[in-house]
């Protein structure tokens, strides 16, 4: 559970205080541990990029391969074959459109292209088996050679070279159209054994998903965009540039114990933390597990941060006293749960320290930042990077909502072979950054990699996932549309950076995909250039 407002879930950690010292660092009490806190982003570390899509370092879940899978029954081995001989006759093939960009193929095996098969199973056959009294690779009168092979076996490895030889040619219609790994023949190989057995000619279905079409609402809206671009005002150049000076002020200077006083604006305080939910009529109290914090460090400099209300309940607290008040979970709060909920907190102030800052002057610039030897040259070096890192944010801003937009506009029947790619490429990425930050063991990471755990974050993300292949798919049809190109150079340099990124981090990729997802990236990346140079984009502070 997380105690604070923002776009963006924060995990409470509580860390215990530290034993009583008179003179400590100021920089002893940070937002590391953020109770109660708004999202808020450290402003010399954000990072972005052109676009949304990126070159995860990580196996995808469950491992995907760069070509088609055919699945038949658990008996059966066979393959897509890649290359189509000339059959002795025409297949009869029915194509029937199906929701969600899919298509089901029946089709009809003609007996002159069974027997040939069968003869091809036999031939080969004759070249494998050691018949008993024939030499090897001699002439075995077929009755001879069936009963040592197993009618039955003869039978199956038929149907399964009728299958393999005969599905490329069924799958002409959606040549170019095909998905990989949506290939599926969905008859029991058991009944196509007993037609083939039966009748002398064989019978299956196979559904493919196919690349969904798009429909633009209206018709090339895209060309004309009218967009309104929300600016987070924490990103603002000279609001953030002075914070910045500020927090290294802070960090240069002390904190002494306050003594003869209550807490004030200003001060630091070590609090231990308590809450319960509380029902309207009060009868029925449920404790907050996430919010019993002992020794918690916080700064009253980032009230503005913290649950409406909070800061000014404490004020005047001193060391040893105990408060209880209650507060209301405002309707917009991040955590749903909490939105509207009445909870009443309980926080005992442990220790209370006020800051002693050195004077601002040009003898402290060095310690500021390195290298400076004026206050005013600190500022203007804060300020540019400030400036850099809010232009940066205002581009990811404009494509993020730009992207937002073309989503809206467009209409698509999201095949779910598509939908189910990109939504283990999420969650492998989400997995990857939490193995990362925790460390997982095995046990850990097989149970958060199980098909179960895909399948449930698929059905919890489901609206986000599908936002985002209508983005990309808006994306692709627009460069087409436009004609749009980048340079090989560009290609070349991308893919050389991402494959050395793998080897840094000892990762295995596949030359191939890579080189692909960087073409995407570049795609975007154009398309996103093109459509602010004809849009007309207002930008507002949030």
């Amino acid at each position: 559970m997380e105690l604070c407002s923002g776009s963006f879930r924060t995990v409470l950690h509580f860390n215990p205080s530290p034993g009583r010292l008179c003179v400590l660092s100021a920089n002893f009490f940070s937002l590391q541990d953020p109770f109660l806190r708004k999202k808020t982003t450290a402003f010399n570390s954000l990072k972005h990029s052109s676009f949304t899509r990126q070159i995860h370092l990580l196996q995808p879940l469950p491992n995907h391969q760069n070509f088609c899978r055919l699945t038949v029954s658990a008996s059966s081995s066979v393959a897509l074959g890649t290359e189509k001989d000339q059959l002795p006759a025409e297949l009869k093939v029915t194509e029937t459109e199906e929701p969600n960009s899919r298509v089901r193929l029946q089709v009809e095996v003609p007996p002159l292209v069974c027997e040939d098969c069968y003869e091809m199973v036999i031939a080969e056959f004759t070249k494998q088996s050691k018949v008993p009294g024939f030499r090897p690779r001699k002439k075995v009168p077929e009755s001879i050679l069936v009963n040592h092979v197993g009618k039955k076996n003869v039978q199956k490895a038929t149907v399964e070279s009728i299958l393999r030889r005969t599905l490329s040619h069924a799958m002409t219609s959606v040549t170019g159209r095909a998905l990989q790994e949506s290939v599926r023949i969905v008859t029991k190989f058991s009944e196509m054994e007993e037609t083939y057995s039966s009748l002398g000619y064989l019978r299956y279905e196979v559904i493919v998903d196919v690349a969904p079409e798009i429909k633009w609402i209206p018709e090339n809206g895209y060309k004309n965009l009218k967009i309104v671009v929300e600016i987070d005002s924490e990103i603002d150049a000279q609001r953030a540039s002075e914070e910045q000076l500020r927090r290294r002020l802070k960090s240069i200077g002390s904190l002494r114990v306050v003594t003869d006083r209550g807490l004030e604006i200003g001060d630091l305080v070590v609090i231990d933390i308590s809450a319960t939910k509380i029902d309207q009529d009060e009868s029925n109290m449920e404790d907050i597990p996430s919010a019993q914090s002992q020794g918690f460090h916080f700064d009253t400099e980032d009230g503005d941060k913290v649950l409406p209300g909070f800061v000014d309940a404490i004020i005047g607290i001193r060391p040893g006293d105990t408060r209880s008040f209650p507060l209301v979970f405002p309707e917009t709060w991040t955590q749903e749960s909490l939105r509207g909920v009445h909870a009443q907190f309980t926080v005992e102030c442990k220790e209370l320290f006020y800051r002693d800052l050195p004077e601002l002057d040009d003898s402290i610039a060095d310690k500021l930042v390195p290298g400076c030897t004026t206050v005013d040259q600190v500022k203007e070096i804060l300020l540019q990077r400030c400036l850099e890192v809010e232009q940066t944010a205002r581009e990811e801003a404009t494509d993020n909502t730009i992207l937002d937009v073309l989503s809206k506009m467009v209409e698509v029947d999201i095949p779910r072979s598509l939908f189910e790619e990109q939504g283990r490429q999420l969650y492998g990425a989400n997995l990857l950054e939490i193995q990362a930050k925790m460390k997982l063991n095995e046990q850990q990471l097989a149970s958060l990699s199980s098909p179960k755990a895909v399948s449930e974050y698929l059905e919890y993300q489901k609206d986000n996932i599908t936002n985002l292949i209508k983005q990309n798919l808006a994306v692709v049809d627009i460069y087409r549309r436009e004609n749009l190109q980048f340079s090989t150079e560009d290609l070349v340099k991308e893919v050389e950076n991402s494959i050395a990124e793998f080897k840094r981090h000892n990762q295995q990729y596949d030359e191939e995909r890579v080189k692909q997802q960087v073409q995407e990236i570049l795609e975007a990346a154009k398309v996103l250039e093109w459509l602010k140079e004809h849009a007309e984009i207002q930008y507002v502070t949030k």
